[in-house]
């Protein structure tokens, strides 16, 4: 094939000219004003507003069926908040922070500072479990922080990244925000672009690619991956809490989130217990599940195959499948790709459910005699994106936090630590590379600027720093020493 006639040539084109184009705006724009930054996030937060509805319905059709009120809930209303707490403290983010200067320099006249000075360019690539929330969150941080942004959603979900594209070009020239929809070769050509910074949120097998892209032109990255979430249940635990909390974060978006727990550790006396509560805690919330307009379904053919291998590998191998459907429906032949949610009792350590991110509404189960037995089979396992511990004895609370890393903790629930915009939200390791959100994601998208005033007085030649060195050398070195 012709280059000239190639689509991924071209695309790769026409994004290097958006790039350029930004990035001479930028330049020719110089210091990022408050009111420009905060007139950025009015319209991302007018353009929400308008085009909630009209996303609903977008993500209600990639999915096959997601409830409105969830849609509207959990993405739009979700990807305003940041917006609305970035306007709030931008101001204060923005100031000149002063910085201590070395004795005897401070009594001199010397002054250090730092200016946090916006990068430029920001990419951003976005996943399909929460399309719009996490396109706009780091938007967000991008818009606070004073850069340009250029974005590239999910193709699993076209609908609604038409969407967001046509709200985003409807008020923003493609000098300040540009988007570009398609297929793995945008996702491939899009990666490779010299960013000021690239933010990518997905799945790690996706990272390694979209990481050695961004390393041909050493773009810093933040990625906001996943990974195996443990669930650990104290002896002391409320039990109708934990189990309530819990199955919400399976039946949320039928699984569907990098934070969603990933495997339960629970004391081996009381399984029988749990387990009645886990089915209790799901019948109150979706009495049924095939018909109900609350119970989101599994993306596409391709992730409900991948989840219902799981189950028979588990299955093929040992592990206790419990169903729970209360209303004890039939999923065959459904016109959607909904699953019940389903415990997995024992699976073995080489299960598929034990190695792989679940990303669904399965839950593997596993019991302990001795609570410290949960933690050492959690610090085995690489490092995951969340811990969630239950229970009341501070001791064990502290002895969980202390023993193992993870990129965040909610305890006595789950989920709810990415809530909370004053908190940096982020992986460790194989499950994500930096952090964002509120002041810490205002802090990644801007490069922290060291600026040091030197005084009239001749420090040098004070100081015996510059030759000849003489008794004034000697004696510098001798206090630095001390």
């Amino acid at each position: 094939m012709n280059a000239l006639n190639d689509p991924a040539v071209n695309i790769s084109q026409a994004m290097n000219t958006v790039l350029d184009k930004q990035k001479q705006a930028f330049i020719d724009e110089g210091a990022v004003s408050l009111a420009t930054r905060v007139d950025r996030m009015d319209r991302s937060i007018a353009q929400l507003v308008k085009y909630t509805d009209k996303l609903a319905e977008a993500m209600n059709s990639d999915f096959g069926h997601r409830s409105p009120e969830f849609s509207r809930m959990f993405d739009v209303a979700a990807g305003v908040s940041p917006m609305q707490h970035a306007k709030k403290h931008v101001k204060q983010w923005m100031r000149t922070e002063k910085r201590k200067t070395m004795f005897p320099l401070n009594f001199l006249g010397a002054r250090s500072r730092v200016e946090y000075q916006p990068l430029g360019t920001i990419g951003i690539i976005s996943p399909w479990n929460f399309p719009v929330n996490l396109t706009f969150a780091p938007l967000a941080n991008a818009f606070s922080a004073g850069n340009r942004a250029m974005i590239k959603p999910s193709e699993f979900t076209p609908a609604t990244s038409e969407v967001m594209k046509e709200m985003i070009e409807e008020v923003y020239d493609e000098s300040e925000v540009a988007v570009f929809t398609g297929g793995p070769e945008v996702g491939q050509a899009f990666s490779g672009l010299a960013f000021d910074h690239l933010i990518f949120t997905g799945a790690t097998s996706v990272a390694r690619h979209v990481m050695s892209a961004a390393a041909k032109n050493l773009v810093p990255l933040t990625l906001e991956l996943g990974g195996k979430s443990p669930v650990v249940i104290g002896r002391d635990a409320d039990l109708k809490l934990t189990c309530d909390r819990l199955m919400w974060g399976k039946v949320t978006n039928a699984g569907q989130i990098c934070l969603a727990p990933d495997y339960c550790y629970l004391p081996e006396e009381k399984l029988d217990q749990i387990i009645e509560g886990f089915k209790a805690s799901v019948a109150a919330m979706v009495p049924t599940l095939l018909d109900n307009k609350d119970f989101t379904s599994i993306i596409n053919e391709r992730h409900y195959s991948r989840l219902q291998s799981y189950i028979a590998d588990a299955k093929a191998k040992g592990a206790t499948i419990i169903e729970i459907s209360p209303a004890n429906e039939s999923f065959e032949g459904q016109p959607h790709h909904k699953m019940p949610p389903t415990l997995i009792l024992n699976a073995p350590d080489d299960a598929l459910c034990m190695q792989e991110e679940i990303f669904g509404p399965l839950l593997p189960v596993r019991t302990y005699k001795d609570f410290k037995d949960s933690v050492a089979f959690i610090n085995k396992q690489p490092r995951a994106l969340a811990l969630y511990y239950f229970g009341f004895n501070a001791q064990e609370e502290r002895y969980v936090l202390d023993h193992t890393v993870t990129g965040g903790v909610t305890i006595n629930d789950v989920l709810m630590h990415v809530t909370q915009e004053d908190l940096p939200f982020g992986g460790v390791g194989p499950s994500g590379m930096g952090c964002y959100h509120g002041f810490d994601g205002f802090k990644a998208f801007s490069h922290a600027k060291a600026i040091y005033s030197q005084p009239k007085i001749d420090l040098a030649g004070m100081t015996g720093m510059a030759p000849p060195y003489n008794k004034k050398t000697e004696k510098t070195i001798k206090m630095m020493l001390k």
